[in-house]
């Protein structure tokens, strides 16, 4: 177990061989009391999930680990915090891959155009979100509708311990930016890091459904602003996104 500490709050990080999922444990850990600033990182991770229930794959060496953040009065739209994560590990895979990374509306992280990690927001029970995140280190799997990656394959040497400390780092940081109203200058990370403005992009839909447009960043509670050639602006709140 490690220890740190920000201000008002305790930074714990707890350690297990193996668990069904770091989100499912927390969001447990949230209902019995835990308090924000906990961490729990898996060395395996059996059951592991993203987005819409899909698996995400345990490979040996890599990242797993959830976070719990306690929702105060005055805080931000809960949603938002998904811009707070992907800055966060964004920012921490920079330091060991600088120049590489870049996010992939809304969850996703790229290096060399390539997923590299993914990131899972769950509502707990009373004012408690857990935020998941599984990070490729050392293995990647290989995946039908999209490329992947992992550091390892990039050419990158860290250990999950190590770019788990970075992104607490980050995130510690950022959750202070978006705790004391300052939810623009998350915002303007996220897009400095995120696709070019009028890059054309295609969403497929959870209906099914697709459409396309040029990235015109994201609003304020973190919905995807896309242009059509018409110039008129869809929001979109779920969906794939592919380039």
């Amino acid at each position: 177990m490690v220890a740190g500490c920000r201000t008002g709050v305790v930074l714990t990080v707890r350690v297990v061989g193996e668990t069904g999922s770091t989100n499912v444990d927390l969001l447990a850990a949230a209902e019995a009391g835990a308090e924000e600033g906990l961490w729990l990182r898996a060395q395996r991770q059996v059951a592991g999930r993203g987005r819409v229930g899909r698996r995400w794959a345990d490979g040996d060496g890599n990242l797993f680990a959830s976070t719990i953040v306690r929702l105060r009065p005055g805080d931000p739209a809960a949603p938002t915090l998904t811009l707070v994560a992907a800055v966060a590990l964004a920012e921490a895979v920079s330091v060991v891959a600088p120049g590489r990374a870049m996010i992939k509306w809304p969850n996703d992280l790229l290096v060399s155009g390539a997923k590299l990690s993914g990131i899972l927001l769950e509502r707990g029970a009373g004012d408690a979100v857990v935020i998941g995140f599984g990070v490729n280190v050392a293995t990647h799997p290989d995946l039908a509708d999209r490329p992947t990656t992992s550091l390892a394959a990039q050419g990158v040497a860290v250990t999950p311990a190590a770019l788990l400390d970075l992104l607490r780092e980050r995130f510690s940081h950022w959750l202070e930016r978006w705790r004391g109203n300052d939810l623009p200058s998350v915002r303007a990370a996220w897009e400095a890091m995120a696709h070019p403005r009028g890059t054309t992009l295609r969403v497929r839909l959870p209906d099914g459904g697709q459409c396309e447009g040029t990235f015109d960043g994201v609003n304020a509670d973190g919905a995807l602003r896309l242009v059509d050639r018409d110039g008129a602006t869809t929001l979109i709140h779920a969906g794939d996104v592919f380039a």
